[in-house]
């Protein structure tokens, strides 16, 4: 009953989560890239160019490009994938065209803060929705195909095909217009790397000590943190020594550190970030 409960959580908090996406995506492309005559990459920007070169209005160029990107993900991706996306599909096309009915055009007066907040809420939007392992279909499907098919890079695929798009509209946009479209492209790829990686990035720690054993205690009891020992030999005096390694989250940094401390002040640490961890205390419970 409970995991059939969780199951259903997950389920709505996908759900949810993928229409939130869509609706920041929407705002910022409704907020401050149309007002603005702002070039871009993904569907956006193949409709940017269709509404210029054949004045076939966003909307419309929209719901044509996510059925057929629809159609390709929902036979190279399978159902699963279709199903979520499909979301994406309906939803999308909906919520953009209810923005352009708003006036929102006073918030994006200056260009370049226009480019800022696009990037932001472009990025935004389609990283939570592929944090879901869903799409917002259109472009961001090839990109998707490609990483699970050939293993190439989700975000570096993305950046290409959206550098491609931006290629296609200088024949009729300035300079400064395509350095624009470059910056608001630039930004919304940091920031899907960024939402792809929120919450996932943890702490690593290697310790090297003479109270170990006691630390090692510790950090279980006290932290609440699983730990492992790594057999090593130093350089110096060529002896065996054991390396206490544990992860943990950055805001439990700073008690372990006090806590080693207090057992040795001459303790070694080592730190690093790691940008994702899986398996038990993390996308597990702790407990069997």
């Amino acid at each position: 009953m409970a995991k059939r409960k969780n199951k259903y959580g997950r389920a709505l908090l996908q759900i949810l989560s993928i229409l939130l996406g869509n609706t920041i995506l929407a705002f910022g492309v409704a907020a401050f890239i149309v007002p603005n005559n702002l070039i871009s990459g993904g569907s956006t920007g193949l409709s940017l160019l269709f509404e210029h070169l054949l004045g076939v209005p966003i909307t419309v160029t929209v719901c044509i490009t996510n059925g057929v990107m629809f159609l390709l993900g929902l036979v190279l991706l399978g159902r699963r994938f279709a199903v979520t996306t499909l979301l994406s599909t309906i939803y999308y096309p909906i919520i953009l065209g209810y923005f352009q009915t708003l006036p929102l055009e006073s918030l994006g007066q200056d260009k370049l803060l226009s480019c800022l907040y696009a990037g932001l809420t472009v990025g935004a939007g389609v990283g939570l929705v592929l944090r879901m392992g869903a799409s917002t279909g259109g472009m961001d499907i090839p990109p998707l195909i490609l990483n699970r098919k050939l293993g190439l890079s989700l975000s570096l695929v993305m950046y290409g095909i959206d550098f491609v798009i931006l290629l296609s509209q200088i024949p009729f946009s300035s300079a400064q217009e395509v350095l624009y479209g470059l910056l608001v492209v630039l930004l919304s790829s940091l920031t899907i790397n960024q939402m792809l990686l929120l919450g996932k990035k943890q702490t690593q720690v290697l310790i090297i000590s003479d109270e170990i054993g006691t630390i090692n205690e510790r950090i279980q009891n006290r932290i609440d943190r699983g730990s492992t020992f790594i057999k090593a030999v130093t350089g110096y005096r060529q002896e065996e020594r054991r390396i206490l390694l544990t992860v943990l989250s950055h805001r439990e940094l700073t008690p372990l550190t006090q806590l080693v401390h207090e057992i040795d002040p001459a303790a070694f640490l080592i730190v690093s970030q790691v940008n994702e961890v899986r398996g038990r205390g993390f996308t597990l419970d702790k407990h069997a």
